[in-house]
């Protein structure tokens, strides 16, 4: 058991921006419980982590899977006792490139809700406990500008309705735990790592993972004295 180290979840952590932001945090002196559904992703993730000399386990972590959340959390309360950080980063967009409203159906807005929106909840519940026990909690949900109703109106991006909707959920979900926990030394808040090539949009966008997994470590880091209940990029806070 770490006593005198951050101890941080981060959900699909192997690869893209999760795994940056677990290197990045293992390099920072964290242990890093690195959160994967497929157990040989996770593994070979959890290997380059430590060959880069980070404190890193793998914890087989799906976020649609109540078994294998309420086992991550079982995990994570009987070795560490607590937990200092927790990096809701799992995310899909099941309709990229893009579609108006009208050609998204229903199964393509449950399947998309079920990890964004879904999955977070199910995760901070069952892990909130042991947040709880941390002096300086952090929970850090990967949002999207996308999520933004200001950002999107009269924006010229194209319209990405299910993972859109998923995501302005996903604000409201971050405001509703900040405002549960405001009075507790837990802090909550949304980010957007901006437009990173990931597998989620097939390598197109404009940011390496590394960039993108900036704004969740700063988060994931902050001071007594830092916001809660925040939309936050690199550029700073956003309003909702």
């Amino acid at each position: 058991m770490a006593t005198d180290r951050k101890i941080a979840l981060i959900t699909g952590a192997n690869k893209g921006i999760g795994f940056e932001t677990a290197r990045r945090l293992g390099a920072l002196g964290a242990v890093v419980l690195a959160g994967a559904r497929d157990e040989g992703r996770g593994e070979a993730a959890v290997e380059r982590l430590r060959a880069g000399g980070a404190d890193a386990h793998f914890v087989h972590l799906d976020v649609t899977d109540p078994g294998l959340i309420e086992q991550a959390a079982r995990r994570v309360d009987a070795i560490h006792g607590r937990l200092d950080i927790l990096v809701n980063n799992a995310g899909v967009n099941v309709e990229w490139p893009a579609n108006p409203p009208s050609q998204v159906g229903a199964a393509q807005l449950r399947a998309t809700f079920e990890t964004n929106v879904h999955g977070v909840a199910a995760v901070t519940n069952a892990v909130l406990p042991l947040l709880r026990r941390s002096a300086a909690g952090r929970i850090v949900n990967v949002s999207s500008e996308m999520g933004l109703p200001a950002w999107l109106d009269g924006s010229a991006m194209p319209a990405i309705t299910a993972y859109s909707v998923s995501k302005a959920a996903l604000n409201m979900l971050t405001l509703l735990y900040a405002n549960e926990l405001r009075d507790t030394a837990i802090k909550v808040n949304a980010c957007s790592p901006g437009f990173v090539a990931t597998d989620i949009n097939d390598g197109v966008g404009e940011r390496t993972a590394e960039e993108g997994a900036a704004i969740e470590v700063r988060l994931a880091l902050l001071d007594a004295d830092g916001p809660t209940g925040r939309f936050v990029t690199d550029a700073g806070v956003l309003p909702w």
